[in-house]
């Protein structure tokens, strides 16, 4: 009997927290749909918290299309910000380093000897 229960239990758990886990993904997914009215979202949000179960199922077959969509934008543009700062935070090639430095070298502004540790520093 015991055996039972705890795999009862352990069943009930899984579909909970499933649920759990579709229920954040709708409520993310309401907040990044710039097409909905804040009516709209909070109408959603209210039968999210009254009629649980039946809005999640609801919400994923009227809106489940749109839900993959938006998730894949948000994915492209997060994935786009983040290439973006990384190119800006990574600085210049030693090649760009070492023509800014013969550049200045040509301008009088820095010593040969200055010009080959840069190089140096920009090879290394």
């Amino acid at each position: 009997m015991l055996f039972w229960e705890t795999l009862g239990w352990m069943l009930w758990a899984t579909v909970f927290i499933g649920y759990l886990f579709a229920l954040f993904a709708i409520i993310a997914d309401l907040f990044r749909d710039r097409g909905l009215n804040g009516w709209w979202k909070a109408v959603w949000v209210v039968f999210l918290i009254f009629l649980p179960f039946l809005t999640v199922l609801v919400y994923l077959i009227a809106r489940g299309q749109g839900m993959a969509e938006r998730s894949s934008r948000a994915a492209r543009e997060s994935a786009e910000a983040t290439e973006s700062y990384i190119r800006e935070v990574a600085g210049k090639t030693a090649t760009e380093e070492i023509e800014a430095a013969a550049r200045l070298r040509d301008a009088g502004a820095i010593s040969s000897e200055e010009f080959d540790r840069l190089k140096a520093k920009a090879l290394a």
